[in-house]
């Protein structure tokens, strides 16, 4: 269950990540009080009141708080169930394919669905209760794992050659119709 050397840099940078979402999710609720302080508005330390997106749906009046909270909860759900498919779906190809190239199932449709999977996930964890620390930490999270994707597909061109540079070609990085 090791990850790799060359993997310990992005799973060090989500671990950091999960780790600053729910210190401050379950802590003192620095981002509540520092957005209180300098806007001037009262947001409170309820459980509701501390999801900032339903806040600011109620604050604006476009819904009440419950309801913002409501549909702040469902969509930030939504993120996370789908980034765990595109992870256990992408885990489960990889090891069907016993080393071989994986071509098949979700990865007909993007390159790197763990990766998307991490990254829906993620946005899932920012949509249900954003703060400083993790808004701040969250492109360095992309950046690391953009980077290792793109380390990863070296190592499959030499290991697949033509196999994989035709895979490339066809099939999007992360998103389906994304040419990235």
């Amino acid at each position: 269950f090791k990850p790799l050397k060359r993997q310990w840099k992005a799973a060090g940078v989500y671990e950091a990540f999960i780790i600053a979402l729910f210190a401050e999710m379950y802590g003192f609720p620095l981002t509540v009080f520092l957005l209180s302080s300098f806007s001037g508005m009262s947001l409170g330390f309820g459980h509701i009141q501390g999801h900032l997106l339903a806040s600011l749906l109620s604050m604006t009046g476009i819904l009440s708080l419950e309801t913002g909270w409501m549909l702040v909860m469902f969509a930030s759900n939504l993120l996370i169930v789908i980034g765990l498919i595109l992870v256990s779906s992408g885990w489960e190809e990889i090891h069907r394919a016993n080393g071989g190239l994986v071509t098949g199932g979700i990865y007909e449709y993007i390159r790197h669905p763990q990766y998307t999977g991490i990254i829906a996930l993620t946005i899932g964890f920012l949509v249900q209760w954003p703060t400083l620390i993790t808004l701040a930490m969250w492109p360095i999270l992309i950046l690391m794992y953009y980077r290792l994707a793109k380390s990863e597909e070296r190592e499959m061109e030499e290991r697949f050659g033509e196999s994989y540079k035709e895979c490339k070609r066809r099939v999007p990085m992360f998103l389906p119709g994304l040419k990235i």
